[in-house]
């Protein structure tokens, strides 16, 4: 298994990823984020041709898992991170990270940052486990502001959300 940089041809893959990805959160009576749709592949392709989605792929090439980041006010800001439930748990989303971070320090770029929901097991209390720390409001940068913004927007603070920093 490894990482790789993602392929035209993984894109229609990261979003079976996500979907089943989202099913979990069915569970947590968060129907409207297990029935989101995953990320268009004109998006994807975006993050594939900047050099920032990666995926993690079993010996036959597949993928089982993706990142998906940017740069942001001086930061590498995960978009996303998706595990299939079928290879949940044993560290995969670690492992993307860890390598996003690596990407990140040979930029010379000083942290890593994302939102997420922060009473889902899988999500900010994962990301607490692996160094990340919430940004309190008022320390937002003027694009996690923009990015909170549009998740209010969506609707997906009917859940509540936090931004966290990690240093690389």
């Amino acid at each position: 298994m490894t990482i790789r940089a993602a392929s035209p041809a993984d894109l229609p893959r990261l979003q079976e990823i996500e979907r089943a990805a989202g099913e979990p959160f069915r569970a947590l009576g968060m129907p409207g984020i297990a029935d989101d749709e995953p990320p268009p592949l004109a998006t994807l392709e975006h993050h594939r041709r900047a050099g920032l989605a990666w995926v993690y792929a079993l010996p036959d090439d597949t993928p089982v898992a993706y990142l998906i980041a940017d740069r942001i006010d001086g930061s590498l800001h995960i978009e996303q991170v998706s595990v299939h439930p079928s290879h949940a748990r044993q560290g995969l989303g670690r492992l993307l990270i860890d390598h996003a971070a690596h990407h990140a320090r040979t930029e010379d770029t000083p942290a890593l940052t994302l939102t997420t929901f922060t009473e889902v097991p899988w999500n900010a209390p994962y990301y607490t486990r692996l160094g990340f720390t919430p940004i309190p409001e008022p320390h937002l940068t003027p694009a996690l502001r923009e990015i909170r913004a549009r998740e209010a927007a969506a609707g997906l603070d009917r859940w509540p959300r936090v931004a966290m920093r990690r240093g690389v």
